[in-house]
């Protein structure tokens, strides 16, 4: 199993050749494309798939992918011509080390959100000097959350 590399490390500075790579595969949509195509699926179904991408921005992140080698576009010989996209087997093994990173995410995110909740309740405090806009519910704690 793969470990953080330590700060000094060449792959925090910014010119190292991993960064724009990893930059590409972490944001948002490329990690949800990589997971919607458990299975081959056509541009539409995975438009489908993704609640919020744009037609625009799915097909940049598909060529992006491609580009990258973590994913195969096969033209389809039906009529009118059809596109698939699947996983390559880089792709493929993106698969569980992202699976890990969602898993965490889903398993962390009442935590998360009660830090940010108090990290807000503490800036509003702070900031007593300067009127502060009505947040409205989302900067009510939670029960058991000292604000």
């Amino acid at each position: 199993m793969a470990t953080i590399a330590p700060a000094g490390d060449t792959v925090h500075r910014s010119d190292s050749p991993s960064r724009p790579i990893l930059d590409q595969i972490a944001d948002k949509w490329s990690m949800t494309v990589l997971a919607v195509l458990a299975e081959p699926r056509r541009f539409n179904e995975i438009k489908r798939h993704l609640d919020g991408v744009t037609q625009r921005v799915l097909t940049q992140t598909l060529r992006r992918l491609e580009r990258n080698g973590m994913i195969r576009r096969q033209v389809l010989p039906t009529s009118p011509v059809g596109v698939e996209y699947s996983l390559t087997p880089l792709g493929e093994s993106l698969r569980e080390p992202f699976g890990r990173l969602h898993a965490w995410a889903v398993d962390n995110t009442e935590a998360i959100r009660a830090h940010q909740l108090a990290y807000d309740r503490r800036m509003l405090h702070d900031h007593t000097t300067t009127p502060q806009p009505d947040l409205g519910p989302a900067t009510r704690l939670p029960a058991g959350i000292p604000g």
